[in-house]
């Protein structure tokens, strides 16, 4: 049941960007879409907040941290993904955005969190392969300049969001974590758009039907999934499974758009997620491995494992604390999500997508 979650969690992230696609369609902007998607979002999460009746603990300290992941980090990283999605091919956004692993495995490095040993080289390698594939040798074309540079944004921002979620408590709820950050992301977004005259009602008012379509499909059921599938089979599995999110989003956006990527940027795709299951894969005995939250929306916690998260999009990932004892994380010795749409992240939460 547990492979069923991850699945499910998967099919909800690759799909918010169609659903994104035909909100804009209608006429919904942006900033309006996303803040009432996070606000709705939020809403279900505290219900199911108060629903689970867990004892509520958490410092002045940990709270403010988790406001500015989200009035911060994830509406950034939010509005950059759903922003890239509005001007070029979701496919191709979806797949950049998968480039965050890497760039996460680069902040520890850098922060001197883990080591680069052979395993985390060759996935950068192949990573970074993959990324000039996916733009071509000689660059984009200017009209897809802005969104490539969005979804690379949305990418960085993500890294930069799960590394600082790494100070939070391991044994901090998960479900509050996330309700918290879609909170704070909804009031930021709708702050800004309400300053800059970002947020107006559509064209047609039928497009307001994919607010909660993308809210309860495409945040709120991803992110229960996830937390079930971890749980169930482990952080590294359920990483590799959601590598399937952008895959879906290809997809997804093929029949309905009739997007198309070259055989090179699939390829390039390819090696991109190829560099992710290379990072989740569980490592010899004895040598630190790296674990991952869920897609691109999510909100990490801090645990003894190397969060190098493989959603985009999307969910919080199992912390070495909450993992069952028959499904240990692979520790880390010295280095430091899921979600991608706006993600988004048990120690696997929020998209970015």
């Amino acid at each position: 049941m547990g492979f069923v979650w991850c699945l499910v969690s998967a099919a909800g992230f690759g799909l918010a960007p169609l659903f994104a696609k035909q909100a804009y369609a209608g006429g919904l902007s942006v900033t309006t879409m996303l803040t009432a998607r996070f606000a709705l979002a939020a809403l279900l999460l505290w219900i199911i907040v108060a629903v689970r009746r867990r004892p509520v603990r958490i410092s002045g300290r940990t709270l403010a941290v988790c406001v500015g992941l989200g009035a911060v980090g994830y509406a950034v990283q939010g509005a950059a993904y759903f922003g890239a999605v509005a001007v070029i091919d979701a496919s191709l956004a979806a797949l950049l955005l998968y480039t965050y692993p890497a760039l996460t495995l680069v902040l520890a490095v850098v922060l001197r969190r883990t080591r680069p040993d052979r395993r985390r080289l060759a996935a950068l390698g192949v990573s970074a392969s993959g990324l000039i594939m996916l733009l071509g040798v000689g660059g984009v074309a200017s009209g897809a300049a802005l969104g490539v540079a969005l979804a690379l944004t949305a990418a960085g921002t993500y890294a930069v969001y799960l590394t600082v979620s790494e100070s939070l408590p391991a044994d901090l709820d998960l479900f509050l974590l996330t309700a918290i950050v879609c909170t704070s992301a909804a009031v930021s977004l709708g702050l800004g758009g309400a300053a800059t005259g970002g947020l107006h009602a559509p064209d047609a008012a039928s497009a307001w039907i994919w607010v909660p379509v993308i809210a309860v499909i495409g945040t709120v059921l991803p992110i229960a999934g996830m937390f079930a599938g971890v749980r169930l089979v482990g952080a590294s599995t359920a990483a590799i499974l959601c590598g399937l999110e952008p895959a879906i989003t290809v997809v997804s956006t093929a029949v309905a758009f009739g997007e198309r990527l070259t055989a090179a940027q699939l390829a390039g795709g390819a090696a991109i997620l190829a560099a992710v299951v290379i990072l989740q894969w569980p490592a010899r005995a004895g040598v630190p491995g790296v674990s991952a939250r869920g897609s691109g929306e999510v909100v990490g916690v801090r645990s003894s494992v190397v969060e190098v998260p493989a959603t985009a999009g999307h969910v919080p990932m199992e912390t070495a604390a909450q993992a069952p004892a028959r499904r240990p994380l692979m520790n880390h010795s010295n280095a430091g999500t899921f979600g991608v749409n706006g993600s988004q992240p048990l120690s696997v939460p929020s998209s970015a997508q």
